[in-house]
Order: C-alpha cells, then structure tokens, then sequence
C-alpha cells in the first residue's frame, strides 16, 4: 500500500513525542531529523521537505498548548496539520457547468491509465453525483485506444462517442459536445493522445483542443509508482496547459508516495482523484486531511463509513442486529454479511482505515487472503439449508461430504465451525453484558 514505509517511519517518531509532558526545542530538532529522513525516503521533492520541516519546526518550537492536549500530542497534531495542507488542506471537488454539459479534458503520458481512469470517472459520476456522463474517444493514434474506450462504455452500459481514428481529435471534441447537449448529457470525458513523453506536437494538439471545447476541468493523470517523474510531468502539461486538477493512479501500489506529497507544492494543482485498485469502482475523491490521518496512524474512519454506507444494505443490517440480539444468527446470514463486506473493497486496505490497527497485534503487515474467504463460501455453501440453521447437528460423516463438496479439507470444515461457534459465545456473553449494564451492573471495561 502507499505511504507504508513513510507511515512506518513517521508513527514511530511521533510515538516517542506523544506522552512527553514537556517537548524540549532539541526533541524537535531530532524528530524533524527523522522526518526530513523519512519524506526524502518517499521520495517527496527536496524542496518541499525542506518547506515543510521549516513550517512544522516553527510552529512546534514554542507551541501553545491546548488544554486537552500534552505538548507531545500537540506537535503531532502540528505534523498531521501541516501534512494536511502539503496536500492541498481540503478536498477539492469536481467542477459542476452553470450551462451544461461540464467538459472535462483527460490528458497525461501513455501507460499512465488514462483511458481506464476515464471509465472509472465516468462510472463514479454516475453512481455517486447521479450524473448522465458521455465518453469520448479522443485518442486516434494509439492502436486500439479507441477499441479500450468502447469496451468500457460496454461495461459499464454508458454511451461512447467515437468518429474512428481519421477525423482530428479537435472535430471529435466539438462534435462529441453537440451531440451531448442534443443528448442531454451533463458530463463529457474527453480521452486525449498520449504520448511516451512530452513533445511540441501533442501540446499543440491539446491546446486546440482546450480552446475549441473550453474545458471547465483539465485532468492530468499520472502513476503514482514514478514517483518524482509524475512530479516532473504534472510541472510541465501545467505550465503548458493550466490543469485544473491531478488524478494519481496506482496509489495502492507498491508507492512510497512522494508525488502524491509533492505534486501540490510543486504545481499549485490539486490531487481530485486517486485511484486504489483495478476494478472500475476503485476511484476516489482525495481527501487531504484523512490521507494525512492514514499517513500518521489515525486512520480514515470517514472513508471506512463511506464505504459502508455505498456498499450495505441498510434493511439487511437492522435486520442483523435483530438475529445478533436474539442469537439467531446463523451460516447463511455469516455468508451474506462476507457478501457485503467484500463490496467494499480489499480487507487489507479496510482494516488500514482503522484508528490504531497498526499498534494492534496480528492486524500490521496483515495480508488477507481473498482465496481463504473465497474457500470460507465454499464450504457454507455446501452445506444443507438444515445444516446452516443448526450446525450443532454436522456429524463426522457430514463433515466428509461438506468437505468433499466445497473441494476443502475436513480440518477446514472443523475449523470454521469453531470459529463460527466461538462468535456466537461471544455475541451472547455481550448481550448479556449488556442487558447487565442496563439492570446497573458494573463491567471494569463497560463502565
């Protein structure tokens, strides 16, 4: 995942901080040593760490400190803050035409997932903003970008606007526009050429483009895996273009995160989008103060509930609740409840989200197979509708062709069970801890 390395380093810093009662200016000065260390690690624009070690120095020396907080805590809170604002300092949404359709310019290098993170933009305009958006196949000189576009627009059942690739990208762009007013589409994605680098005839291409459809956004998309080039690349299409927003593709990668630092400093432009995986779905809206807080080991609670909220079934989860409480829970609710967590993206990456998982035993570095959930489904599903319902009746002989059935072993079988039967004990010592606590019980841990 990105920021591992950094977030490694500058957890453990601001751990040695957080309970002292006094923070001495030589304290400061080690722990900006070490997070100076850990920014050019990430590979973060040298000036820019040095911009940012000033700021945070000056403000942490001779701090005032909240009541609430010990002056360890508050230099940690001056570090997440100032790496908040290195990003941007807030989210900066997407642009919205007074007279539509709203024309957004893709541009960026080949290889980057240009035409990909077109798809995925489109799909999140409609599912999360209810838009109606229009692609269109801009790019004539790469083989098959064209044919990539279409194909997206099939699976996403959403319209693909293409003149083939012997008419000007400029006559596709005015046209693609008309069309969508007659449409009434409210967004136009227009998937520019690439090019393996930046060279004079693919800016004066674009610059037509730009001044025949008069972009209310220009997105240039960049791979977060080359670090300080994406850096290199966003300076030079701004200069030459003006962008109006960055989205970085490949964050979940194997980055060490330094353009995502970067890229605002050094061109002023904001980061929009990142995306987080490969799927069509896995673009989101960034947002610079829960990437600090992920950064620093406070988690991202928001997105996690965001995530919820898109992906669970409201009715499903009361009715959850209600078999939680009563002990009714059984295989089958276990194996829908898989289904709507699996919605919601890779484990891994939600279990990061989570305030503190990386203090907690067994959850840092945790890699979570999807192939074991995946075998977990098998063997409930192999189960007889008796069996899920009451699995204290599943005998040896049962076990065999439960196991035989999903293709998994006995042990397998005998192992979920005990986890299974394991959950339920616990649901039903907090239930009844809790009706405890409603009759005035005392619990060291409740109270």
């Amino acid at each position: 995942m990105a920021f591992e390395g950094l977030a490694d380093r500058l957890q453990s810093t601001m751990q040695k901080l957080k309970g002292k009662g006094k923070v001495t200016e030589a304290d400061v000065k080690e722990m900006m040593r070490e997070v100076r260390l850990a920014l050019l690690e990430a590979d973060v624009n040298f000036k820019v760490v040095k911009d940012f070690v000033k700021r945070v120095s000056e403000r942490a020396v001779g701090q005032e400190v909240l009541k609430s907080l010990t002056p360890g805590q508050q230099v940690v809170k001056v570090v997440q803050e100032e790496l908040t604002a290195l990003m941007g300092g807030e989210q900066s949404k997407i642009a919205v035409s007074n007279r539509p359709p709203t024309v957004i310019m893709m541009v960026g290098l080949q290889g980057a997932g240009k035409t990909t993170t077109t798809g995925k933009l489109a799909n999140l305009l409609r599912k999360k903003y209810n838009r109606n958006p229009l692609l269109v196949a801009g790019d004539i000189y790469r083989p098959a970008a064209i044919k990539q576009l279409e194909t997206l627009g099939k699976q996403l059942s959403m319209p693909v606007f293409s003149l083939g690739d012997q008419v000007s990208p400029v006559e596709i762009a005015k046209q693609a526009i008309a069309h969508a007013k007659a449409e009434h589409h409210d967004y136009v994605l227009i998937d520019t050429a690439g090019r393996l680098h930046i060279d004079e005839n693919l800016m004066d291409e674009l610059q037509q483009i730009k001044e025949l459809s008069n972009p209310d956004e220009i997105f240039l998309v960049v791979d977060a895996m080359t670090g300080q080039d994406a850096v290199n690349v966003a300076d030079s299409f701004n200069k030459q273009l003006g962008l109006t927003g960055v989205v970085l593709t490949k964050l979940d990668g194997d980055t060490r995160g330094g353009a995502a630092l970067s890229i605002r400093s050094v061109t002023n432009t904001p980061i929009k989008f990142v995306g987080l995986g490969e799927k069509l779905d896995a673009l989101e809206a960034f947002h610079p103060e829960r990437m600090a807080s992920r950064i620093l080991g406070m988690g991202d609670v928001l997105s996690l509930i965001e995530k919820a909220q898109a992906n669970v079934d409201e009715e499903k989860a009361k009715e959850l609740e209600a078999k939680l409480r009563t002990l009714s829970f059984t295989f089958d609710d276990f194996l829908e409840q898989l289904g709507q967590v699996r919605k919601m993206g890779p484990l891994d990456e939600l279990i990061g989200m989570l305030p503190g998982a990386n203090k907690v035993k067994g959850l840092k570095n945790l890699q979570v197979d999807e192939k074991q959930i995946s075998h977990v489904e098998a063997i409930i599903q192999s189960m007889t509708k008796e069996e899920k319902d009451h699995p204290d009746i599943i005998n040896a002989s049962r076990k065999k062709r439960i196991a035989k059935g999903s293709g998994r072993s006995v042990q397998e079988v005998n192992r979920l069970l005990k986890q299974f039967e394991d959950m339920k004990k616990m649901m039903k010592q907090m239930t009844s801890m809790s009706k405890g606590k409603k009759k005035g019980m005392k619990f060291p841990f409740l109270s």
